[in-house]
């Protein structure tokens, strides 16, 4: 399982750089054809201008191509700023390749309890405690892994086995919740980084407002607008990741639930056991 998140950390981070590397890329160019277009309306001749106008406005005549949800988010997110808003992508791929992690590991945890119990206490009638742990380690999942250390213990007393079920259990809780606190850590961090590539482009667009020595709506607005974006990633990476974090926490207080339930009745086919 290490290994399998391991893989998925490593190529979501190879998909987030390279679309991070064509941000960069398309910003650059967005630039340098901005730059070039002004040098050559600066030099065309003035007897130009009239078919450039009617160019102009025949383009703007023109329907414009219908841009998806992708080029959108692509293209708040170099409005926004790589340097800010890269660290919230990371946070949210990361956080959800843990959310994947854990997911699956919580999936191939559940057990039947109800049919695993049936099972051990046929074991027993046939073939008694030893019988009874060979089923347990057949069938994966914390529970059994409880009731194969409560097995391991029967011969020393019902209370060293309800103390075995006990201790154990609290390892298998603490194995089914591993991986959580990073993701509340991103739920915290996302918005964190947000608010601080916001208060970063406020001193910007004021810096540029002093440099310019007046306060043009365009510009007040423009850098506002940039600034906000990265509260706006910031907000949405937590959202999600706190909507998946719920899940995830809902799925390990079930699955103690029925870990509690199943040791109890475990325990009571040990004592009807015993009274043989």
């Amino acid at each position: 399982m290490k290994k399998v998140f391991m893989v998925m950390i490593a190529i979501m981070i190879g998909v987030s750089s390279t679309v991070l590397v064509k941000a960069q890329n398309e910003q650059a160019a967005t630039e340098t054809q901005e730059m070039a277009e002004g040098d050559t309306a600066a030099e065309a001749p003035a007897d130009e201008a009239a078919p450039e106008e009617a160019a102009a406005e025949g383009e703007e005549a023109a329907p414009a191509p219908s841009e998806g949800l992708h080029y959108v988010i692509k293209q708040k997110f170099i409005e926004g700023g790589w340097e800010w808003m890269s660290p919230v992508l990371i946070c949210l791929i990361i956080g959800l390749a843990i959310v994947v992690e854990r997911t699956i590991f919580l999936n191939l945890a559940s057990t039947n309890t109800t049919k695993l119990l049936t099972k051990i206490e046929d074991a027993m009638k046939s073939g008694g405690v030893e019988a009874a742990k060979e089923v347990c380690r057949s069938t994966r999942g914390p529970v059994a892994s409880i009731f194969y250390q409560g097995l391991d213990r029967s011969s020393e007393g019902i209370e060293i086995v309800e103390k075995s079920i006990v201790s154990y259990g609290s390892v298998q809780m603490a194995q089914m919740e591993r991986g959580l606190i990073w993701i509340n850590l991103f739920i915290a961090l996302a918005p964190m980084l947000g608010f601080m590539g916001t208060v970063v482009g406020m001193i910007a667009a004021f810096d540029a407002i002093e440099a310019a020595g007046d306060i043009s709506p365009s510009l007040v607005a423009g850098g506002i607008k940039v600034a906000l974006l990265t509260t706006v990633a910031g907000l949405i990476v937590a959202m999600i990741l706190q909507i998946f974090y719920n899940y995830l926490v809902s799925k390990v207080d079930s699955l103690v639930n029925a870990m509690e339930d199943a040791s109890i009745s475990l325990i009571d086919i040990l004592v009807k056991y015993n009274k043989k």
